[in-house]
């Protein structure tokens, strides 16, 4: 099992930002992805959506919602991937969750953590 471990979330105004950061043991010779997926407090497990992925080598994937808003960078050897979030709306709200894929078989989750923009 890989352990996936999150920092980052909080309390923020709209207009403001936030950095999330993911770390993935750095034994881990090769991670494929990294990316973040989202929960609304009104969505359920199941409907987690996709903020933005990146690949080993660098190509990034970020949602529409999110786009020019939000970027993603990695740190290979690190085996760490970063989210910038800039002028944070209310519906950005939610558990962000951290996943790598190592391979087709071996897919893992952080446990999450929250963001909660508010005036």
């Amino acid at each position: 099992q890989v352990q996936l471990v999150e920092f980052g979330g909080g309390l923020v105004q709209p207009g403001g930002s936030l950095r999330l950061s993911c770390a993935a043991p750095v034994g881990i010779r090769s991670i494929y992805a990294m990316g973040w997926f989202r929960q609304r407090p009104e969505k359920q497990r199941d409907q987690r959506e996709l903020v933005a992925v990146i690949t080993a080598g660098g190509s990034a994937n970020v949602a529409d919602a999110v786009k020019g808003r939000f970027t993603i960078t990695r740190d290979n050897a690190k085996n760490t991937v970063y989210l910038q979030m800039n002028s944070l709306k209310p519906e950005d709200t939610a558990v962000y969750y951290c996943n790598a894929v190592i391979s087709a078989l071996e897919n893992y989750w952080g446990r999450g953590t929250q963001v909660t923009v508010s005036s």
